[in-house]
């Protein structure tokens, strides 16, 4: 289930792999998705699957490209691994602030948001 997440970002995150900014928004994005799920999260599996259906899609598949592609992941599996359970605690971190407001500061908060 959460390959399927990656595999949702992965066209963003190849887009985006010269803009270090962007490329770490995706990984942001991504990994607020993946907290979501409740198993245990293998990122280098995911590496594994994408290098063996690249090989399978492209004809003249050689050490560059392996070279290139592992690249891409290892960056995009570093970020997310240092995002890793933070989306919990940032969350347990805002119902908490929430939990401390009125009801008029809420709706400044809202309105800024939104």
């Amino acid at each position: 289930v959460w390959m399927n997440e990656v595999l949702g970002s992965f066209d963003t995150i190849v887009l985006n792999v010269s803009n270090s900014y962007r490329l770490q928004e995706e990984c942001d994005v991504l990994s607020l998705r993946l907290a979501k799920y409740k198993g245990t999260i293998n990122l280098s599996e995911y590496k594994a699957v994408m290098l063996a259906s690249l090989r399978s899609l492209v004809k003249d598949w050689g050490s560059q490209h392996e070279v290139a592609w592992s690249w891409l992941w290892e960056n995009v599996e570093r970020m997310l691994k240092a995002l890793m359970g933070k989306p919990a605690a940032q969350q347990k971190a805002l119902t908490m602030m929430y939990s401390t407001l009125d009801e008029s500061s809420l709706m400044v908060i809202r309105k800024e948001v939104y």
